[in-house]
């Protein structure tokens, strides 16, 4: 086996570097350099090389890497074109976690330009996504939209009955805590008994809707967010628009409907379940009988009370469907762009949750009966 070798000739207007041997990982080690002083040009030509591997290219690389720095020419024709074709290849990728040299820094005012612009652009899409989905919406309702009825009620499985041992677990430990921190509070007044007005009141119009809209943005808007990114990913979205179907009819409407319509009545089992985790804690550690601790909940509890819980359901249950969707409907085609848009999926949820809950709550204070 020739060991490598390189030569240099020079000419009038540029410098001919002549390699030949075998250039491997295993072989004696050399370095290609430009001459010096360096030439106008460089043409780096084979005469002979017997076989190469990644050492060849690392060194090519690494020349072609000062002459671009020196702004000199460099000339592979010559070279076996498998060699060319991997080195034109890892120079078409720029480097991670470096920045080009002529990169600039940002001036402050035009980083607030540009943020603006984005966020002004973003703000357009999701008002035409929420456009888009409303006009779904009706011709969902009017018998025109485009889906299968048995994906519809998959759908619905899996936002209602599928969800119901988590809600379970979660409002009767709400429940109880809310139970605990009342009964610190009153027994020092001998008020006991209205832990059950507490309870009642505070999962029926708050924490039953607001704990079930977190728990759905978790679990049901990421999953929409990660099916919709993978369906991105796989270009089935691509294939229902040559096919002249709606995604937007076909995909996300339907599990707009399927998150409203479970989502208040998962409220509903929220609450419940978190007056009787209250009711535990009330009649084991407050020594209340059953019967009081439920009757002081009923004479105190009214329909307006549980209305409100009920709307902010509905309102939760169309927010994490629509984040949910749009991530995913926007997501890239990668599958870090999915664990991105999954993961934005759930921020956005929890986001708009608190603050429609917010809203609500001010709205439902000043109409009151």
């Amino acid at each position: 086996m020739n060991a490598a070798a390189a030569r240099v000739e020079w000419n009038d207007d540029h410098s001919l570097l002549r390699l030949s041997g075998n250039f491997h990982l295993a072989s004696e080690a050399m370095s290609l350099r430009l001459p010096d002083p360096a030439p106008a040009a460089l043409e780096i030509r084979d005469e002979g090389i017997e076989g190469w591997d990644s050492s060849l290219l690392l060194m090519l690389r690494k020349l072609s890497q000062d002459c671009a720095r020196k702004e000199i020419p460099l000339n592979l024709e010559s070279l076996p074109e498998g060699a060319r074709r991997l080195l034109n290849l890892a120079e078409a990728v720029p480097e991670r976690g470096k920045r080009s040299s002529d990169t600039t820094k940002e001036p402050f005012l035009a980083k607030i330009g540009n943020r603006a612009i984005r966020t002004s652009k973003q703000m357009g899409e999701e008002l035409a996504f929420l456009g888009e989905a409303t006009l779904g919406f009706g011709r969902f309702l009017s018998g025109r939209a485009t889906y299968r009825k048995a994906d519809f009620w998959l759908i619905i499985e899996q936002c209602g009955p599928r969800a119901l041992g988590i809600i379970t677990t979660i409002s009767m430990l709400v429940g109880a805590i809310l139970a605990f921190v009342g009964a610190i509070q009153l027994q020092m007044f001998g008020a006991e008994v209205y832990v059950a007005n507490l309870v009642g009141l505070g999962m029926v119009m708050e924490m039953g809707a607001l704990m079930t809209g977190i728990i759905l943005a978790g679990r049901t808007g990421a999953s929409f967010a990660a099916q919709l990114g993978t369906m991105q990913v796989n270009e089935e979205i691509d294939a229902l628009e040559t096919l002249g179907i709606p995604p937007m009819d076909y995909l996300v409407v339907p599990r707009m409907i399927a998150l409203m319509i479970m989502t208040p009545l998962l409220v509903v089992y929220a609450d419940v379940l978190g007056i009787i985790g209250g009711a535990i804690v009330g009649v084991l550690l407050l020594e209340m009988s059953p019967a009081v601790y439920f009757n002081q909940t009923m004479e105190f509890m009214t329909l307006w009370y549980a209305s409100q819980g009920l709307i902010k359901g509905s309102t939760f249950g169309a927010l994490v469907a629509i984040a949910g969707c749009r991530q995913g409907m926007a997501s890239g085609r990668s599958a870090s762009a999915v664990g991105e848009a999954t993961t934005a999926a759930v921020v956005n949820s929890i986001v708009l949750i608190v603050i429609a809950d917010a809203i609500w709550t001010m709205v439902f204070m000043f109409i009151q009966p």
